[in-house]
């Protein structure tokens, strides 16, 4: 990540950001949807923070994941990935409105045992490019988390008609829904991550 640019002009409803990567640009919005996550984007990005952070942590089909203050200096054989901002932000769910569709950006956190009110770093970031799913597969999901949690009436345990949609059609990773801050997604730039994950 060589810079990151807030795009909003005074008149826009939405706030737009631009990653600036040496593969290409990412340029993304977030969700008012989600106030908390989107502002503190907004306050590192303007304070320069992700200026030269790495995407540290790379997997296909699943997601890239940046935001690590310590990647600016690391080297080579640098572990990576437990640098913060010294605070972590309540988590913002919004499940089933906002899921884990292919594009989305999220927010990393630590993870259930030492975090167990899924509070997200004030830092790191994930963009989720996921894999294709059938409604099978969803189905099995949706009996998991409902096993896993017992309320069978929770419409959060439940994919949307429009989130088993894309899904399908488009992928994602929804065994992060419910558990994972989803605030943003990609309007332009998907074939610069796909690059970043191979």
């Amino acid at each position: 990540m060589q810079a990151c640019s807030s795009l909003k002009h005074s008149n826009e409803k939405e706030q737009k950001v631009l990653i600036q990567t040496t593969e290409g640009d990412i340029t993304l919005k977030l969700y008012n949807e989600t106030p908390l996550h989107r502002n503190n984007f907004i306050k590192l990005v303007n304070a320069k923070t992700y200026n030269g952070l790495l995407f540290h942590r790379v997997i296909k089909e699943f997601m890239i994941q940046g935001g690590d203050p310590q990647s600016k200096t690391a080297g080579p054989d640098t572990m990576l990935g437990d640098g913060d901002v010294g605070y972590t932000i309540p988590s913002e769910f919004r499940t089933p409105q906002i899921y884990h569709k292919y594009g989305t950006i999220a927010a990393a956190r630590e993870g259930d045992d030492s975090n167990p009110q899924k509070a997200s770093s004030g830092c790191q970031f994930y963009i989720v490019v996921g894999k294709k799913f059938t409604n099978e597969q969803l189905d099995k999901l949706e009996e998991s988390k409902i096993a896993r949690y017992g309320n069978t009436n929770d419409s959060t345990y439940k994919f949307s008609t429009q989130a088993r949609q894309d899904y399908i059609n488009v992928g994602g990773t929804p065994h992060l829904d419910g558990n994972y801050t989803v605030f943003g997604e990609i309007l332009k730039g998907m074939e610069v991550v796909e690059k970043i994950s191979e």
